[in-house]
């Protein structure tokens, strides 16, 4: 069996008509293909279809769309007053809200009405699609259709395939996609799928980091923003998203995976959600906002006010970038340690700590620098417990004649961007080789799925895929936590030389 999603009477309902429903049968018929909405609320899929034109018509007023763009897509937007309109459909896409028992019914309704080989999808976040499909006597037609919000502007669509779901309604999905002008990738059903399964590490990370007591989240976002090139920092964002939305999905996957120590939630992030706090909805979450919504933002930097150090120990004079922000800041570089200038360090994986016990430093003048990204904008740095802070201070002083702002930051395995960049790249490249998606798809998923600068398995290799294995194995042998285990995939390619996109 096989369905011709490019035949020009290709017909695709779509069932429930709030925003993710409207963005669905906006992209639809902006491709060519007829959208018939439904909504069981009475004249729900009449004022959505009003509202897609009236969106439409203002792309008009701007120039971005043409009145012919318009007509077109109007003359393809169509309402059904009941399921049995839907009957001629060869695809439809439920975008009811997330209630397993509602979905069941749903489906179960829409299989006595359409025909045997016409293609159900769910446009379902969370709610296992072999869940959904388990009731139905033709499971193989049954797959998951999973557009980001909001879905004209978002490009990607996750194509779920379940346990009974065949190959031709995978193929013919990946092709709808497509005609839709989005971006497909193929996706096991598994929790979270791939988007949001993905999108757990960089928040449970920066909420260890933070719960550790080794960084505020204002430290954290900056941090994540300034060197990594991130659009927002883990905290910034589960604040845009909510709160409510985030924690319970957090839970959600933790629990589907059985409790795997990498997914593991935060108590503080609970205690938000109890509390009510929810982010910016509610004008406070991780941060507080201003009656315009504005982020009160608690800084970042530490801006020491001592003579600048005229010249440093450093350690690590084979780290070109190291040295290099020393000359930069018109101080010595010494290779030999005189027995009092600030010593300078940059750890991959380990803390100041265990460095300066290795390494036999004195632990009152060491100061650790993170060297990773984009040095030019901002530089954390740490210390080990019992520091001199007036050395300590000479060096930051030092960096931050650079024209780097700096964090300072507790004493901590992998600073900050080292641990939450490991991590992001170790979950990704557990994703790939576990078969939730490609090694491709992976990294496409994320970087439009969540503006990610790049994708997982890209950001180890950004790391330098041997270092982002240290980090993984220093930390998991300096925390004890079996969350810093490192992938498999991760592994064979630190120690082969190669990329973390090289397949099997």
């Amino acid at each position: 069996m096989a369905l011709d999603v490019n035949r020009p009477d290709l017909v695709v309902g779509v069932v429930g008509t709030g925003a993710m429903g409207r963005g669905i049968a906006q992209v639809t018929a902006q491709g060519g293909i007829k959208a018939v909405m439904y909504d069981a609320a009475a004249g729900g899929a009449a004022k959505a279809k009003a509202a897609i034109l009236e969106t439409l018509k203002g792309l008009v007023a701007k120039g971005r769309l043409t009145d012919a763009d318009l007509a077109k897509t109007e003359a393809n937007l169509a309402v059904a007053e009941t399921l049995d309109d839907l009957k001629a459909a060869h695809v439809v896409v439920e975008a009811v809200f997330e209630n397993l028992e509602v979905k069941q019914k749903l489906f179960g309704e829409l299989e006595a009405v359409v025909a045997p080989e016409c293609i159900l999808a769910s446009n379902t976040s969370s709610i296992r699609i072999a869940s959904i499909a388990r009731a139905l006597k033709h499971r193989d037609r049954v797959c998951g259709m999973h557009y980001f919000n909001p879905v004209p502007l978002m490009k990607l669509v996750e194509v779920i395939r379940a346990a009974d779901t065949a190959q031709w309604v995978v193929d013919a999905m990946v092709a709808l996609g497509k005609r839709q002008t989005r971006v497909p990738v193929v996706v096991g059903d598994t929790p979270g799928f791939l988007v949001n399964l993905g999108g757990t590490a960089i928040g449970t990370e920066g909420l260890r980091i933070m719960q550790e007591g080794r960084a505020t989240p204002a430290q954290v976002d900056a941090v994540m923003r300034d060197t990594c090139g991130f659009r927002m920092g883990p905290f910034e964002l589960m604040d845009l998203t909510g709160i409510d939305v985030n924690f319970p999905a957090r839970r959600i996957i933790y629990e589907g995976f059985f409790h795997d120590r990498r997914m593991t939630p935060s108590p503080y992030h609970e205690s938000l959600y109890a509390a009510g706090r929810l982010g910016r909805k509610t004008g406070g979450g991780w941060y507080s906002y201003d009656a315009k919504g504005g982020k009160v933002d608690p800084g970042a930097d530490h801006l020491p006010s001592v003579v600048p150090a005229a010249r440093v120990v450093v350690m690590d004079s084979h780290n070109e970038k190291l040295v290099g922000l020393v000359i930069a800041a018109g101080a010595q570089a010494l290779a030999v340690d005189d027995g009092k200038s600030p010593i300078l360090v940059a750890p991959v994986g380990k803390d100041c700590t265990t460095t300066v016990v290795e390494r036999g430093l004195d632990p009152r003048r060491t100061v650790a620098v993170d060297v990773t990204g984009d040095v030019a904008k901002r530089l954390t740095i740490m210390t080990a417990p019992g520091a001199d802070d007036l050395v300590r201070d000479a060096a930051a002083a030092i960096l931050a004649r650079t024209g780097a702002k700096v964090t300072l930051i507790k004493d901590s395995p992998g600073f900050i961007a080292q641990r939450m960049c490991a991590m992001i790249a170790n979950l990704g490249c557990e994703m790939a080789m576990i078969g939730i998606a490609s090694a491709a798809d992976v990294d496409t998923a994320m970087t439009l799925g969540l503006n990610y600068p790049r994708g997982p398995l890209a950001l180890a290799d950004w790391l330098g895929v041997k270092d982002c294995h240290e980090i993984l194995v220093q930390l998991q042998a300096i925390t004890g936590d079996d969350r810093y285990r490192p992938s498999q995939w991760l592994r064979r390619r630190a120690q082969l030389g190669m990329s973390a996109t090289t397949l099997e």
